[in-house]
């Protein structure tokens, strides 16, 4: 876990980037309240390996996400979580299923409630997040996220797709056919006068 400055270094591009290089885990479980009331600033990496939800949605993973959370406490009372994460994970592409690197990065504001109940009256500039027992897993937050920034999609460039062009053009072809097809009720029952099979009825 390692704390950064009271005020992000924003030369990086992003106004939660501290450092350039990072090597300590995020804690798995902290205590939010009082890391707002102290306005907290934490940073550190999560193992890709330990998140079984994304998993489940985009397949293995390796390496590590890099977090950063600032915690504090807004001009209404509200505690408040504003995040920074990214990653590079290894999506498969929709035409060959085949792995490529893609690199995902989400900005978050979460609200802090103690009750599901509640989160009905935050802003809708607020993500809720469950606290209980003044425990908060930021695990579980930061794997919520991930799954958020996914693309729905995502392709190789053609020249290194593993489905050869002749393929792609073969696929393209076909689901044209099928869509006219679709549109044209009574293309099936024209190829059949033409082929003759419907010969000798009326």
């Amino acid at each position: 876990m390692k704390k950064c400055p009271d005020s992000f270094d924003t030369s990086g591009g992003s106004a939660y980037h501290c450092a350039p290089m990072l090597t300590s885990q995020l804690p798995s479980r902290v205590e939010p309240y009082k890391l707002a009331a102290r306005r907290e600033r934490l940073e550190g990496l999560v193992a890709l390996n330990k998140l079984p939800r994304l998993a489940e949605e985009a397949g293995d993973q390796t390496g590590d996400c890099h977090v950063v959370l600032g915690f504090g406490v807004d001009a209404q009372g509200r505690r408040e979580i504003r995040g920074h994460l990214q990653a590079t994970l290894a999506l498969p592409c929709r035409r060959c299923m085949v792995p490529l690197s893609q690199d995902v990065s989400s900005d978050f504001l979460l609200g802090m409630i103690t009750d599901e109940a509640l989160a009905a009256e935050l802003p809708a500039s607020h993500e809720p997040v469950l606290v209980e027992n003044e425990q908060l897993d930021l695990l579980t937050v930061v794997e919520d996220e991930l799954i958020l920034s996914l693309p729905q999609v995502v392709y190789h460039d053609e020249t290194e797709c593993h489905v050869s062009a002749e393929q792609l053009v073969s696929k393209t072809e076909g689901a044209a056919d099928e869509s006219a097809s679709a549109k044209n009720p009574f293309a099936v029952l024209n190829a059949l006068k033409s082929s003759g099979a419907l010969k000798g009825k009326k």
